[in-house]
């Protein structure tokens, strides 16, 4: 039988995914994907939990795919470009394709946890600005990694 409803006690159960990212290993969260158990495939929607002096991911930003954040319980700071907001219970955050790159810290002394929502698009390019790296994803295909001193731009000619 397919899931449609996981209930409140089901997700208090679910133990969820104990995730590093593959590039900050300060990147560390539980992560259960409510999305996935009830097959989602076009939007991941997470509830993930961060102990004090993680972060959430490694700062990056999307050119495609939109991300957003609401904060359930605790606090800690986002970090949006060169700015730096404390956020707490209650806050949203909605991160544009293209826009700033972001992160966010627990700042505070209990675990920070926010419910993450993403698009999850056939295909997606993200750089990782303070590691100097690109990523491109697309369905079906292993990730490209690279830095940035190694993207070449060449100049593909006129189009009919």
């Amino acid at each position: 039988m397919d899931t449609y409803i996981v209930t409140k006690e089901e997700i208090e159960e679910y133990e969820g995914v104990d995730k590093t990212h593959f590039l900050n290993p300060n990147a560390k969260r539980i992560n259960k994907s409510l999305g996935d158990l009830t097959g989602l495939e076009g939007i991941g929607f997470h509830i993930i939990e961060v102990e004090p002096g993680h972060v959430t991911t490694e700062t990056h930003v999307h050119y495609s795919e939109e991300e957003c954040v609401y904060v359930l319980e605790g606090s800690g700071e986002a970090i949006i470009g060169s700015e730096v907001s404390s956020i707490k219970a209650g806050d949203f955050i909605g991160y544009r394709a293209g826009g700033e790159a972001h992160n966010i810290k627990n700042t505070g002394t209990k675990t920070l946890k926010c419910i993450v929502v993403g698009q999850r698009l056939e295909s997606d390019i993200a750089d990782y600005p303070e590691l100097k790296k690109r990523i491109y994803r697309s369905k079906g295909q292993k990730w490209n990694l690279v830095d940035f001193d190694n993207i070449m731009e060449p100049d593909g000619g006129k189009k009919a």
